[in-house]
């Protein structure tokens, strides 16, 4: 009867262990657990081993002091030598000899079975402990090397990895919080970290010792993972533990408002700290290096000396949301209207953007045209899908558009969309610029030149794609932090515009319309203010101003009688001819 209890016994709980083991596994996140799929089937055979041996020692130290003792020791002893490929299966053969029914053969079965489970999980757990040994060993070498540390392993770090390794061959490229799973995606993406020799560390990153490396050499983190709550997390551990360590960079991605204020916040020492929103990088950098074709593309308006840019919006997710903020102030230039009409499938699209930008909507302001003010006319058309037939009627009463932007959420839909619309304004004899987000690299390539049957070309620029996005030129190097720093510089120093957001914003904000400027030439742009006549002085202060009334609603400022940056005050947002000589002065660009 003792047989048939320990054989239930052992056998529920392998079965609850591997129970256990499968829910684990189907979790959405291992990484950082002690409690792993792995280790709770371990766990669950060696206990199960350890029940299995217990009534064969039973039987042989029945009539002995201490029996229970020893039975229970020695049972342990054959369930360790089960792992490591010593077990004596002749022991457990031997003492089922004599036990009668079905139990003998189904007792011999299960504990086969065992015997061939253990070294298998042997192999694994020893394979795991000799790769982290060899992730440290490396990392050792490597004591006087630049070093670049990622929270995550995803497309998004790779790619920025792979760029690093490609204009940096000696430095040390290491990703944490990595553990390899039996899905395609995880195999193929951990299989690429080896072509550029990267260091794999399942820790996660706050739990990795690098003040032991080299104080003369570079160390650079990034958080980077999909979740921006444990980046925000992983950030401020790292500032925390690395404020006093010279050569250190860090960079946070987060999109989030609370996410700006957590690492503007805190006390960062000598470490660099850079928050990377790459929505707002993503939209910046379009206008930066694409911006000029914008105005290029303008259409003439009827008994009008001025262009119109006709602007289209198609998704106010993330992306488009961003683009359209931006586009206001970008496109504040004398001899250039704005128009722009924003589609989304959301019955609340308008009351949503409204609430983030309540004066850039304003009626007073929005479509409004006053002589030193911002100018430019914004419709959303909330509740409208693109293969509606409202969104036909709402297109055909559009300005003739000369600019579009797509951004739907996903690739697919952004290709099918950019597609459907450039079909459709063809239709009406309309060939504007056409931009849509797309992440992968492979498909930015091999629609690149797309064209129909016909070999008529599609002309649909696809942007955003990781390889060029996530690059050590646009997050580390950027040419465009490069000029709004020198532009920061006139007023502020350099450690304010690294800490602040507003000031960083702003200042990228001010040098993209200044890149703008010059390609519009506007008179006397390209002059020092000291050497532009009366008149190309006060007619950029004007633009200026403009720009910036523009930028500051953009950004959810309203007036108010006092500058207050918590409540989004300005006393400043007014008319160009309402603001003192003073004031005035300032807006010299």
């Amino acid at each position: 009867m003792h047989w048939t209890m320990y054989f239930a016994f052992s056998v529920g709980i392998l079965f609850l262990a591997i129970v256990f083991a499968v829910r684990l596994a189907r979790a959405s996140n291992q990484k950082g657990r002690i409690l792993t799929s792995v280790n709770v089937l371990v766990a669950g055979v060696f206990l199960s081993a350890v029940v299995m041996f217990l009534p064969i020692y039973g039987e042989i130290f029945s009539a002995e002091k201490c029996g229970a003792f020893k039975q229970v020791l020695l049972s342990i002893h054959n369930a360790i030598r089960l792992f490591i490929v010593d077990g004596e299966f002749s022991i457990v053969a031997d003492h089922l000899i004599g036990v009668d029914g079905w139990i003998a053969p189904a007792y011999s079965v299960y504990a086969a079975i065992l015997f061939v489970i253990a070294p298998f999980l042997t192999f694994g757990f020893v394979l795991s402990f000799f790769r982290n040994m060899s992730a440290y060993r490396r990392y050792f070498l490597g004591f006087f090397r630049d070093a670049y540390v990622f929270s995550a392993l995803n497309d998004k770090s790779y790619a920025l990895a792979k760029s690093l390794k490609k204009n940096h061959p000696k430095c040390m490229i290491i990703f944490t919080n990595v553990f390899e799973t039996n899905d395609e995606i995880s195999c193929e993406i951990t299989e690429r970290t080896r072509g550029i020799g990267a260091i794999c560390f399942k820790k996660d990153i706050q739990n990795i010792n690098f003040k032991v490396h080299s104080r003369k050499a570079s160390l650079t983190f990034f958080s980077i993972g999909e979740d921006e709550i444990e980046n925000v997390h992983y950030a401020l551990k790292l500032i925390d533990a690395y404020r006093e360590r010279p050569n250190s960079n860090l960079y946070g991605f987060a999109n989030q408002t609370e996410s700006d204020l957590l690492l503007t916040s805190s006390d960062k020492g000598v470490i660099k700290v850079r928050c990377v929103n790459n929505i707002r990088s993503l939209v910046n950098r379009i206008l930066y290096e694409e911006g000029g074709r914008i105005f290029e593309s303008a259409s003439n308006i009827e008994q009008s000396e001025n262009r119109r840019i006709s602007a289209v919006i198609i998704g106010l997710g993330k992306y488009g949301t961003m683009m359209m903020k931006s586009l206001p102030w970008f496109c504040q230039m004398d001899g250039y209207e704005v128009v722009i009409h924003a589609f989304d499938h959301d019955e609340n699209a308008e009351d949503r953007f409204s609430v983030q930008c309540p004066e850039l909507m304003d009626s007073c302001f929005n479509g409004t045209r006053i002589d030193g003010e911002a100018w430019y006319d914004i419709k959303i058309h909330s509740g409208v899908n693109i293969d509606s037939t409202a969104f036909l009627r709402e297109v055909g009463r559009i300005p003739q558009p000369t600019y579009v932007f797509v951004a739907l959420g996903n690739d697919e839909q952004n290709i099918k969309s950019a597609v459907y619309i450039r079909s459709l304004f063809e239709r009406m004899n309309w060939h504007p610029m056409v931009q849509t987000v797309v992440y992968s690299t492979a498909e930015k390539e091999a629609l690149r030149d797309a064209d129909n049957f016909k070999g008529q070309k599609y002309d649909i620029e696809f942007i955003g794609d990781l390889d060029t996005f996530y690059s050590e030129e646009v997050i580390i190097n950027s040419e465009l932090e490069t000029e709004a720093l020198k532009r920061h510089l006139r007023w502020g120093n350099e450690e304010e515009f690294w800490k602040y957001e507003y000031n960083y914003r702003s200042s990228v904000a001010s040098a993209i319309h200044k890149k703008m400027k010059l390609f519009c030439k506007m008179p006397g742009i390209e002059k020092e203010p000291g050497e532009r006549t009366d008149e190309e002085l006060w007619a950029l202060r004007r633009l200026e101003h403009r720009r910036w009334n523009a930028y500051m609603r953009s950004e959810g400022y309203c007036y108010g009688m006092k500058r207050d940056y918590l409540a989004k005050t300005h006393p400043c947002l007014v008319p160009f001819g309402a603001l003192s000589q003073t004031e005035q002065e300032k807006d010299d660009d």
